[in-house]
């Protein structure tokens, strides 16, 4: 796992052509290491757009609104979980749990952690994001 993070941490995501270098390295199946990266959500195999949007879907936040900000979301970016915005910009991921129950719905754009998410804040949200780009 340290190896997995370091790699993302370094490049943003994993690379497919890393995987077998890694699992020779550590003495261990393809299988095995492929299987770390496709089991945990944090993991990207693909290269994400230049910022990346995490929308808490556990339970708590569920209770306070986001199913309706997922929608919201999803149609204001044009994609799906694990979508990249066609102009490269933004990512989106799902994520199970920010630690920010109390203050749900949340979200995280690169690392920085939003409560209380209205679809009007998001918007406001990838507007500054946009604009950083």
């Amino acid at each position: 796992m340290p190896i997995l993070h370091a790699v993302q941490k370094a490049l943003a995501f994993v690379p497919k052509d890393a995987i077998p270098l890694i699992a020779n390295e550590l003495n261990l199946s393809v299988a095995e290491v492929h299987g770390v990266v496709s089991f945990y959500h944090y993991f990207l195999q693909e290269r994400p757009g230049r910022h990346v949007m995490h929308v808490c879907r556990a339970e708590a936040c569920q209770a306070l609104g986001s199913v309706a900000l997922e929608a919201h979301v999803k149609s204001k970016l044009g994609v799906d979980y694990h979508g990249t915005t066609s102009d490269g910009a933004i990512t989106l991921e799902p994520v199970y749990c920010l630690g920010n129950c109390a203050l749900g719905p949340s979200v995280m754009i690169d690392q920085q952690l939003h409560g209380r998410v209205t679809p009007e804040r998001f918007d406001a949200l990838v507007a500054q994001s946009r604009e950083r780009i």
